[in-house]
């Protein structure tokens, strides 16, 4: 398979897990017979400082004729006093509308070996497997009018009927490839866009009478995330609620730094990026967890190239690895051995090498 795939390594730490993912790719390229043409572009702070825009015509026009975009992260308090045009920000929600991306997809899974490093008890946290289906491109963040003056501000919510069917059925398809259910969070019983979000998810589950529908209140939801996460299986909220619930969701596993997500439309088409921000305390330093852009790059592999053997492999590594005790800094709890980004990325690779030479093998005598 040959695909090109837009790196936007983007600010503080983004260059560095973007690398580590970069390398992982290379590796799966190299053992499977791919070829994947990467193009490097700029989005955030750093285009802002090099462009004077977040997001510059010359990276939408390597976003638009590349496969799939690999994205790091933007922002940092360097930028803060930007007017908010200029803000890095700016170029995740533009580049996020530009392509159409409504769906974003965030998987949180407890892992065994890192349970002793999740806030929430152990029995709470273990064997938590669970989808959130973010809406991306619409909701509060977008709407207009949005203005701001020294008495009043303004921001505006809405939703048409469209715009929450499309990121319903997405939700309502995942569901049919796990457990079966789909939790659509609102806040019906106070805003006119969520009265309209349940009655349509209450139309599109005619669609699907194999999947269980539950309807529930975005603070009753935060609560459940962290007294009984297991009963989530597919999450389906709008961009705000989203927005605020997978961050919460994402400490189950540990650390923000171990969560991937895909922001895709129905074409295929996806950005790829980890949950994390920029960390600038720490960018520069070899200290930042690769796993979430790893990961998202096995997600990119599975949902926009069709490649699931590949990226089961990237998934099994990165687990392995984990199992054999070694950490970045953010996981250090539980005896873990603490090593640099680098060394982790090494060990992956090297996993990903073993895996691919035992395959081989083992075919070799069937």
């Amino acid at each position: 398979m040959e695909k090109t795939i837009a790196v936007l390594p983007g600010d503080g730490i983004g260059p560095e897990v973007t690398r580590a993912a970069v390398k992982v790719l290379q590796t799966i390229a190299m053992r499977y017979g791919h070829t994947f043409h990467l193009k490097h572009a700029a989005i955030g702070g750093e285009a802002v400082d090099n462009y004077g825009n977040p997001l510059p015509q010359e990276t939408l026009e390597v976003c638009d004729a590349s496969d799939a975009i690999l994205l790091g992260a933007v922002g940092g308090s360097k930028w803060d006093q930007q007017p908010s045009h200029l803000r890095p920000e700016k170029g995740l929600l533009n580049i996020r509308k530009h392509f159409d991306l409504f769906a974003n997809i965030r998987p949180v899974k407890a892992i065994p070996s890192l349970l002793s490093s999740s806030p929430l008890k152990e029995d709470v946290a273990r064997d938590v497997d669970m989808v959130i289906v973010r809406e991306l491109t619409s909701g509060l963040y977008f709407g207009e009018p949005k203005r701001r003056s020294d008495k009043s501000a303004v921001d505006t919510l809405v939703y048409t009927r469209e715009e929450i069917e499309r990121v319903v059925n997405q939700a309502f398809e995942i569901a049919r490839t796990r457990r079966g259910k789909v939790t659509s969070i609102d806040k019906a019983n106070v805003l006119e866009t969520s009265k309209l979000w349940r009655e349509v998810v209450e139309e599109r589950k005619q669609a699907y009478p194999d999947i269980e529908v539950e309807h529930m209140l975005v603070d009753s939801a935060a609560m459940k995330l962290i007294t009984n996460p297991r009963t989530f299986d597919v999450i389906v909220t709008e961009n705000m609620f989203g927005d605020i619930l997978s961050d919460e969701a994402s400490v189950i596993t540990g650390s923000l730094g171990m969560l991937p997500s895909a922001s895709i439309r129905s074409d295929g088409f996806g950005m790829y990026e980890p949950v994390h921000g920029s960390a600038p305390d720490i960018a520069g330093h070899n200290k930042a967890n690769p796993c979430g852009a790893i990961l998202s790059a096995a997600m990119m592999l599975k949902h926009s190239f069709g490649l699931h053997s590949e990226a089961m492999a990237i998934e099994e590594a990165v687990l392995s690895v984990l199992n054999d005790g070694y950490c970045t800094g953010d996981l250090s709890a539980g005896g873990k051995r603490v090593v640099p980004t680098e060394t982790f990325v090494t060990k992956v690779i090297e996993e990903l090498e073993r895996e691919f030479v035992s395959e081989h093998i083992m075919y070799s005598y069937v």
